[in-house]
Order: C-alpha cells, then sequence, then structure tokens
C-alpha cells in the first residue's frame, strides 16, 4: 500500500489537539523578541488526528527495527537497548534543561558527565576523557587534531604529516585524517587478517604522526600483535590513535590504554546503549593519554569542593569542536547503561558477542566461504566470491532475500579486502534461538542458491520499493517535496 506524505493529506482546515502538560501564565510573544518571531504562517500540514495517527503506524509498519526484528549489522553494532534507559534520557530535570544555563544550576548533569569521563577513563585505561565529539567520525577528527596539536607544541608538525591507516579499517578513518589535513598511508594485511608488520616497518618514519587502528578490526579478528605494533609506532616518535568502534568485545576483558594506544574515540551509541542509525544520534567521547590532556577540546569539566564548572582556560587546546558540551541524551543512556551493568555486567555483555559471533560462524562455515575463520571477536565475514561466480548471486542478492524473511541485512561489500562481504555481527543481546532461526535461513539460501539462482535477482517482493538504484539514490538523493 503506497503511503502518501503527511504534507498530501493536509486539507485547510482540519486540526488535531493534545492537552498541555501545563497552563502557561505568559503568552510566547512576550517572552520571545518580536524580531525572533515568524512573520508568516508556518507551511505545516492541516491534519485530523485519525489521519495522522494511521499514518504514522502505517509508516512504523513498513520501518526494520531492532524492536521488531533481527539486525546482525555487522560494525556498527545494532543492538537492542533496554527502555529504561531511554526513561532516564526523558526525565524532564535532564531533558528540559537550557545548554546556556549557568553552571551552578546544572550542578546534577555535570556531575554526571564528570563521573561518566572518569567511568570511560576506567574502561579504557585511558588519563582524561572529553564528551565533546558528536558522533564516531567526530570523534576521529578531534583525535587527529589532538595529535596534531601536540606534534606542532613539539615544533614538528611540519615534518610529521602523514597517517598511517590499515586496509582492514574503519571507513571513517582515513577521511578523518585527510580532513585533519594529514596525508594517508595504507598498510595491508597479512594472510590471518592483521596488520602486516614487514609492510608496517616499511611505512613508518620520521614523517609519521600516527597510526590509526581498529582492534578488533572490520574483519572481527583480534590483533595479537598490537604491543609490538605500539612499540614500533612509538619508536618512530609516532602516536597510536584506536578506532573504539569496535570496543563491545573487549569490554572488561582488555583496555586499549594497556595495549599501548595515546588516544582512544568510543562510540556511545554503540557500546553503551543508544539507538542509533540513519545518521543519528551519536557520540565520540575521547580518551587520552597523561601528556596529551592540555590539547583536548574545551570547556573542561572541572570539580572542586564538590562543586562542577566548565572551564576554558586551556591555552594548548584544540578549542572547541561543538557548540556546547556533548550530546546529553546519549551520555545520559550511557551513563545510566554502565551503571546497570557495572563491570561484571559490562565483562558478561563481550564476552557474549564473542561467544554468538562464534557459534554463528562455526555453523556456517561448512557452508559458506570464510576467508579469516580463526577464533574471531564479536563479528566476522563471510565472502560469497564463489556463488557469485557459480551461481551468479551476490551479496546484494542475499541481502535482499533476508529482508523478505524479516531479517535485516549484515553490512556488505565492506569490508574491501574481502570479495562479496557480508560482515556479521550478532551483537550480545540476541537469544541462542533468534541465532539458530539465522542460521536456518543462511543455510536455506544456500540451498536455494544450487536449486534456483535465478529467484535472487527479483527480491525484495514484500517492501513498497523492490530495488531501487541504490548508487542513484547516494549520488543524487531527493530530499524535498514541491506541490504541483
Amino acid at each position: 500500500m503506497e503511503e502518501k506524505l503527511i504534507i498530501e493529506k493536509s486539507r485547510s482546515g482540519r486540526k488535531s489537539y493534545s492537552l498541555p502538560a501545563w497552563e502557561a501564565k505568559t503568552k510566547i510573544e512576550d517572552c520571545i523578541p518580536s524580531k525572533y518571531l515568524r512573520k508568516r504562517r508556518a507551511n505545516l500540514p492541516e491534519v485530523a488526528q485519525i489521519d495522522i495517527t494511521r499514518h504514522f503506524t502505517r509508516l512504523s509498519h513498513k520501518n526494520f527495527s531492532v524492536d521488531t526484528n533481527f539486525y546482525p549489522l555487522g560494525s556498527c553494532t545494532m543492538k537492542y537497548n533496554p527502555k529504561f534507559n531511554e526513561q532516564v534520557a526523558s526525565m524532564p530535570e535532564f531533558a528540559h534543561l537550557h545548554p546556556l544555563q549557568p553552571d551552578y544550576s546544572v550542578q546534577g548533569t555535570l556531575k554526571l558527565m564528570y563521573n561518566l569521563e572518569k567511568a570511560l577513563s576506567q574502561i579504557c585505561g585511558m588519563d582524561a576523557f572529553t564528551l565533546h565529539p558528536s558522533a564516531g567520525a567526530h570523534g576521529e577528527l578531534t583525535g587527529m587534531l589532538i595529535i596534531k596539536a601536540y606534534h606542532e607544541k613539539n615544533n614538528q608538525a611540519g615534518q610529521r604529516t602523514q597517517v598511517i591507516v590499515p586496509d582492514s579499517s574503519h571507513g571513517t578513518n582515513p577521511a578523518s585524517a585527510n580532513i585533519a589535513g594529514f596525508e594517508v598511508i595504507t598498510v595491508p594485511s597479512d594472510e590471518k587478517g592483521m596488520v602486516d608488520l614487514n609492510k608496517l616497518k616499511e611505512s613508518l618514519s620520521d614523517k609519521t604522526a600516527a597510526l590509526m587502528l581498529t582492534n578488533p578490526n572490520t574483519l572481527g579478528v583480534f590483533e595479537v600483535n598490537v604491543k609490538e605494533i605500539a612499540r614500533m609506532t612509538h619508536s618512530a616518535g609516532a602516536l597510536l590513535y584506536y578506532d573504539g568502534a569496535n570496543l563491545n568485545p573487549l569490554l572488561g576483558l582488555s583496555r586499549p590504554g594497556d595495549m599501548g594506544f595515546d588516544v582512544v574515540h568510543v562510540n556511545l551509541h554503540k557500546t553503551f546503549s543508544t539507538p542509533h542509525g540513519g545518521g543519528g544520534p551519536g557520540s565520540g567521547p575521547v580518551g587520552v593519554k597523561k601528556r596529551l590532556i592540555p590539547f583536548l577540546p574545551v570547556p573542561r569539566i572541572l570539580e572542586k569542593n564538590g562543586r562542577f564548572s566548565l572551564d576554558a582556560n586551556y591555552p594548548d587546546s584544540i578549542g572547541k569542536i561543538t557548540a556546547f558540551y556533548g550530546n546529553t541524551g546519549v551520555i545520559l543512556r550511557a551513563y545510566a547503561y554502565i551503571l546497570i551493568n557495572g563491570i561484571d555486567g559490562l565483562t558478561r555483555s563481550g564476552n557474549t558477542s564473542i561467544l554468538n559471533s562464534n557459534y554463528i560462524m562455526a555453523k556456517l562455515k561448512n557452508h559458506y566461504h570464510i576467508p579469516y575463520s580463526g577464533s574471531v571477536m564479536h563479528e566476522f565475514v563471510i565472502s560469497l566470491k564463489e556463488e557469485a561466480e557459480k551461481y551468479g548471486v551476490r551479496a546484494i542478492d542475499v541481502a535482499k532475500w533476508l529482508i523478505d524473511n524479516g531479517i535485516h541485512p549484515p553490512t556488505i561489500y565492506f569490508p574491501l579486502i574481502v570479495a562479496e562481504a557480508l560482515m556479521i555481527e550478532p551483537t550480545e543481546t540476541e537469544s541462542k534461538e533468534t541465532l539458530d532461526e539465522f542460521i536456518d535461513l543462511m543455510i536455506k539460501i544456500k540451498q536455494l542458491m544450487e536449486k534456483d539462482p535465478e529467484l535472487f535477482h527479483h527480491l525484495p517482493q514484500k517492501t513498497d520499493i523492490s530495488r531501487p538504484n541504490e548508487v542513484l539514490a547516494a549520488r543524487n538523493p531527493v530530499l524535498n517535496w514541491n506541490k504541483r
């Protein structure tokens, strides 16, 4: 059933009402200077309540959601998140605050943020954290700017111009380094899916500012040589940066700071409980070792005699990277998640994500080619190269079949070093029954390829739109509606 846009349902004079939570004694026009008031009426849809309710209910039924379907989206950790954390984030004591309130009026929020910074420092083995960055990639850029400021302070900015990025890294790593003004050098993986140490040695030089490393990497493989990588990097006078997108399986087991990393970013929305996707919401706090603390963004939260304040008096800081102090809603959810779980619960979370991933891989390895099939962490990658050559069924075809069968597709065609890749991450929140259903469906897919490969080229059939031109949609999106 085709669903029209809400503005197409608009009819002049139709209205819908909701009772106010409280009776305002002052009109809004009396609170806002006249020059800021809208002079013309906004072109908003005029719709009756029944039409609004049916419209958005029908749209919700069309959506994939982690509340309704299994979502094994590798690398992005689309796990189920406790609803309690949503309640915490929507508490009026937090939700109704204004970011420009004076420090004395937001002591509770500042204390919470201060405590979260301390908790993340403990979890990651770092000396200090900032909650400013609004997303993982924003955290990467912040980390790169901190590293750049560090080399500038040491009068090496003109010399340290290169950042090394493994070919198994997240795609935003080279982009973040480039935006920060660095030249990106790529090092390949070895036959085990880890950084090739010989190639890394060749790439390191007095031009190297940093090495960006994701551990475990996007193949789900833990870099067992991370201590040696840290030694090599530091011996070259460079810093080691940790991409925390895959921190989930390490919780309570290992800390980036203990591995030798100097800078860390953490995706609160992935690891510490915030529903995300479609561009947000997100939060990418950055942690640093002691020698890099002076370069953290401002303002920073200070505590003195039980009182908290924001302080911007740090002359070596990279400055402001956001208008206000972080994405408070995500920060609240993360803090609640950490407090509820404690270190024991977080450790069980990491262990279960590893167990679930290895369980699915063990069940599927006799049916599909898994290029790096040793013990993995929270995710693993299947290659459908053989199926594409033999049956003409590619990764995107399998993804479309899964949509029709109530499973959100895994990440496809990433990492780039695996042909026809499917990256599967079950997370720690899924039951064995759900994992078994997914395993059975994946085995069924292989059987269907052998019997009727042409079937896969006409899917999905249960969605409003079957196969859009995805390249065109990405490169030429139409984001507005004009009444014709």
